[in-house]
Formats: structure tokens, C-alpha cells, sequence
């Protein structure tokens, strides 16, 4: 058995830039780092090495391993409290901005200071989205891309190396609370280690196991939402006045018929679509690189429409997962559809693909998405698609492709202090995995915060 001081679970964002924090500032404490996932160099997905469709790794390499889930997923950051998480309502609006702009100057730092920084506050689309009933959340944005994000994480780790443990491929099976008020976390290697403060940063795809975890120490939760919809791929210049300008748009819509919010998340110019693997469901997401010479001739973004939950219902993560299983049920993977066909109440075949003008950059199997995506949700997306052409005017053209289903899993809220700590002295829970983050940036910021919170604890002073 080995002790520790300050055991961290998750090499996400927010375990990254703990453990990042943890080395700036000096103290004494020993630090060890666990995730299920691979190495940096090791996270390749056999899909960009020629397999045709998603060959559901475990752990899967787009998911899991060094830097999380955003490592291969853009590299964007969105420096604001308008989404992307709940961070300011527990650590103040002020210092939440304050914790995401030092953030961007350790990736600036990193590698990240040729990257521009995008701002929506004062761009002209925001009145043009206005006259069409569509609303621009303000944030300001630095895409870093795939290529470069993960050149700044590798140098991250390097700078991390001597002052924190960290061991890949490690599940872990069981987390024991002990008599002197620490903790005992064995794992699936026949391992145990002790530790007196205990982090949770498992990120999304550790929905599941941390709600076992919270369920099991009497830690509230709150289950009642996820997020459902469509991958849009179509001609990068189509988007191109908007992209050029904002880069990243989060557009925001009221539909008519049903009063309900559907938005834009995650657009990547010249970007290509992925698919990822959640708990064993394949899902669709997006992605671009900063290299000129690896961009594709497309845009892509999701359209997404929120469903909370009352009573009695209480799991949605259990709604999204069974609509994405249909999804995987009849496409074996992902499903795509052109915008045409779907309209016109008719299924995507290979023959109607071929006449395609929009080439597609994720191999999928052409479907309906109508057998797959609830009516009330896919009327949603549907009037948001007709809204969107428009201000940007081809987004409804019949060869606008979709992808299904894209589902953000939004971890239960677990219920933590002003410090991210639960009721459990000593047991942390921040990031993406906590449900207070949505995003890079305020999981990164919420990675900081308690790295700073621990330092102070284990000897602060500050280099």
C-alpha cells in the first residue's frame, strides 16, 4: 500500500491544470494522479488509422487518457460565465473570469500565443442574429486546434513529470473512507493507496462511476438534464463570414411551436466530424486543427436542444443513452442524413449519398433520423436549421449533412461548497465531472482554484 497526501482521479482538464497548479506553487504535498485512459503520445483512434467505423475501444482514445475528452475535440476556450458551466456561481463571477484568463496564459505560455483570440462582444453579427430572432451569447474564444492543444498538454505533463506521480490504464474499483478521516482507493490492478485529500475529476465519460461514488457516501446529486441533437456538416463557406469574425458562434433560438431553446455548440471551421464512445454508446462530435495543410472544406457544429426532467423521472442520462442506442441499433454506429431527405420525409441511401454535393468527413451510415430522434426534438432542430439560413444563407440547402445523434451527457450536479468540496471533508469534486463545468475553460479554472485551495493546505509559496 502505497501513501499518499493528495490523490487526483482524472487526467481531464481540471485534473490537468490541478496538477499543474500543484507544481507551480511550491509544497509538500505527494501527489498521485490516476486515469483509465492512455498516455498522451497512445491516444490515437483507430478510425484515423483507416477503420471504417468506430471499433468501441475500452478505454476509448477519443474519451479517455491525458488531457480528457477536450484533447482531440478542437482545443477551444471560452472565457465566460454566459455557459459553459456554473463556476461563478460558487467562486464568484470576478474571480471565475480571473481563474480562465490565468488559464489562457499558461496555454498561452505553453505554445498557445499564435493562436488569435475571437470575441463576440462587439461584432455585427450579434445585431444581424437579433433582426432574425437569434441570440449570440458573448464570450471571448482562443481556438488553439487538435494539432496545437495537444503540443501544449504534452508540454503541460513534461512540466508536471517530477512533481506528480501520474499512472494510466488504472480503473478504480473502490474508494473507502478511513477511520482517521482519509481516504482508501484500490483499483483494478490489485492496488491500494491512502491519501488525505481526495479529488474527483473524472470529466463526462465518468458520469456513471462518480454518481456510484456519491450515492455511496450520502453525497446529494442533482439528475435532470442532457442535451440532444445533430451534427451539421455543410460547405465551409456558407459560415464563413461568421467564423472568419467570431470563430466560435453560440447561437441560441425560442422555436414557435414548441417554446423550446435550441443552440449552436462546438463549431469547427474547416473542421471534420468524430465520433467518440461513451460507456460503450457511440456519439458523434466535432473537431478542426490549426495546420492549414490538415483543414477539410467543411464546417461543422451541433445543434442541440435541452430536456430537463420534473418528477417522478429523475435519470436523463438514461433518456439520451437509450436514443443513442437506437441510433447504434440501426446504423452501427453513427447515422447520417442529408437535410434533404429528412425534410422530405425520406431515408439517406448510399445511392442518394453518391449525388451528394457536400462530401462527408466521418464515415456513417445513411439513414432516417426521424426513426431515432424524438419528433418534438427534431421539429426543434429542424426550425433552428430554417432560422439559421437565414443569416447564414445555404445552411437549409438540401445537401446540408446530418449526423445522429449527438448527445452531452451532463454529469449530475454533485452538491459541493464555495471550495468544489462535498460534505465529505477532505473529498473534492470539480470539472466536467462535477456538473458545475461544461466546458475547457471552467473545468480548467475549477482545476486551478483547488489546486491553489491544497497548496496553500500542503505549504504555499508561490514561485
Amino acid at each position: 500500500m502505497k501513501d499518499y497526501d493528495i490523490i487526483i482521479v482524472g487526467a481531464g482538464a481540471s485534473g490537468v491544470f490541478l496538477s499543474y497548479e500543484l507544481t507551480k506553487r511550491d509544497n509538500s504535498a505527494k501527489v498521485l494522479m490516476l486515469d483509465k485512459g492512455a498516455p498522451l503520445e497512445k491516444r490515437q483512434c483507430p478510425i484515423k488509422k483507416g477503420a471504417k467505423n468506430c471499433v468501441k475501444c475500452n478505454p476509448c482514445h477519443i474519451m479517455n487518457g491525458y488531457g480528457g475528452a477536450g484533447t482531440l475535440s478542437d482545443g477551444k476556450y471560452n472565457i465566460t460565465t454566459h455557459f459553459g458551466g456554473d463556476l461563478h456561481n460558487y467562486v464568484g463571477r470576478e474571480e471565475a473570469l480571473e481563474l480562465m484568463e490565468y488559464v489562457d496564459q499558461v496555454l498561452c505560455g505553453m505554445g498557445g500565443a499564435d493562436a488569435k483570440l475571437y470575441s463576440t462582444a462587439s461584432s455585427e453579427l450579434k445585431t444581424i442574429a437579433l433582426r432574425n430572432d437569434l441570440h449570440l451569447l458573448e464570450a471571448k474564444v482562443r481556438h488553439l486546434g487538435t494539432d496545437r492543444n495537444v503540443r501544449i498538454l504534452g508540454r503541460i505533463f513534461d512540466y508536471c513529470a517530477s512533481r506528480i506521480h501520474t499512472q494510466f490504464y488504472t480503473t478504480i474499483t473502490d474508494i473507502q473512507r478511513q477511520p482517521d478521516g482519509g481516504f482508501l482507493v484500490k483499483t483494478d490492478k490489485d492496488e491500494s493507496f491512502t491519501c488525505k485529500d481526495l479529488v474527483l475529476a473524472t470529466g463526462r465519460s465518468g458520469s456513471k462511476w462518480i454518481s456510484s461514488i456519491c450515492d455511496k457516501m450520502g453525497i446529494g446529486q442533482e439528475k435532470n438534464r442532457v442535451d440532444i441533437g445533430v451534427r451539421v456538416e455543410l460547405p465551409a463557406e456558407i459560415f464563413k463570414h461568421i467564423t472568419d469574425d467570431v470563430y466560435e458562434s453560440k447561437i441560441v433560438y425560442k422555436t414557435d411551436k414548441y417554446n423550446d431553446q435550441v443552440r449552436t455548440f462546438c463549431m469547427n471551421p474547416y473542421g471534420e466530424v468524430v465520433a467518440e464512445n461513451t460507456n460503450g454508446i457511440v456519439t458523434v462530435n466535432g473537431h478542426s486543427y490549426a495546420d492549414p495543410a490538415l483543414r477539410t472544406e467543411n464546417t461543422n457544429f451541433a445543434l442541440l436542444v435541452s430536456n430537463k426532467f420534473t418528477e417522478p423521472f429523475k435519470d436523463s442520462n438514461e433518456y439520451g443513452e437509450s436514443i443513442a442506442k437506437l441510433s447504434n441499433m440501426l446504423g452501427g454506429g453513427v447515422l447520417l442524413q442529408r437535410f434533404g431527405d429528412l425534410v422530405k420525409g425520406r431515408r439517406s441511401s448510399e445511392r442518394r449519398m453518391q449525388k451528394c454535393f457536400t462530401r462527408p468527413t466521418l464515415q456513417a451510415t445513411p439513414g432516417d433520423l426521424s426513426l431515432v430522434i424524438p419528433k418534438r426534438q427534431l421539429d426543434n432542430i429542424i426550425e433552428m436549421i430554417y432560422a439559421l439560413d437565414k443569416i447564414a444563407p445555404g445552411t437549409a440547402n438540401e445537401d446540408t449533412l446530418l449526423y445522429g445523434v449527438e448527445v452531452k451527457f451532463y454529469n449530475s450536479k454533485v452538491e459541493v461548497d464555495h471550495n468544489l468540496q462535498t460534505k465529505v471533508k477532505g473529498l473534492y469534486a470539480l470539472g466536467d465531472g462535477s456538473g458545475v463545468t461544461h466546458s475547457l475553460s471552467q473545468a480548467s479554472a475549477s482545476g486551478v482554484y483547488v489546486g491553489r485551495i491544497l497548496a496553500e493546505k500542503y505549504g504555499f509559496q508561490a514561485r
